[in-house]
């Protein structure tokens, strides 16, 4: 169990530094889109760039969900490669896939990932939602505020 401990550290260590440079990645990106502050959501340019944002996590949750099936096949824990890519990445995203596929010896290496998918999708989540929260709608011109007709003046 020490050593299936050490190895989930490692790993978790591992996505961590992954993900976080991986996003520090994404916000320089976010940051050298010079008007990404006052992009139109709905205008091609505006989803052009939510379309590449999320793509982007998706690509580095991808990463890290492959890195813990490329260690699965590499331990033995999973003698199909194709079977680890599945477990991980439903262990990873929490739905979680049942833990026959693995070895008993790794199974607790298996639930931990499924703690770092969730702590590292929220963290996503939340970088998601800040970056989406300052761009902002471009407001159509207002009607010129006055008395509306029928209103008693």
């Amino acid at each position: 169990m020490i050593l299936e401990l050490l190895v989930a550290t490692v790993m978790v260590a591992l996505t961590v530094i992954v993900h976080g440079w991986g996003l520090a990645l994404l916000g320089r990106i976010t940051q050298a889109e010079e008007n990404a502050r006052s992009l139109d959501w709905v205008s091609t340019r505006g989803v052009g760039f939510t379309v590449a944002l999320a793509l982007g996590l998706f690509v580095l949750h991808g990463l890290e969900i492959w890195l813990y099936a490329v260690l699965y096949h590499l331990l033995g824990a999973i003698e199909d490669f194709r079977t680890a890519v599945y477990f991980s990445t439903t262990t990873y995203s929490a739905i979680g896939y049942g833990d026959r596929a693995m070895a008993p010896e790794w199974r607790l290496l298996g639930g931990i990932e499924g703690i770092n998918g969730v702590l590292l999708l929220g963290w996503s989540t939340a970088f998601f939602v800040t970056i989406m929260s300052t761009m902002r709608l471009k407001r159509r011109p207002s009607r010129p505020s006055g008395p509306r007709q029928g209103d008693a003046g």
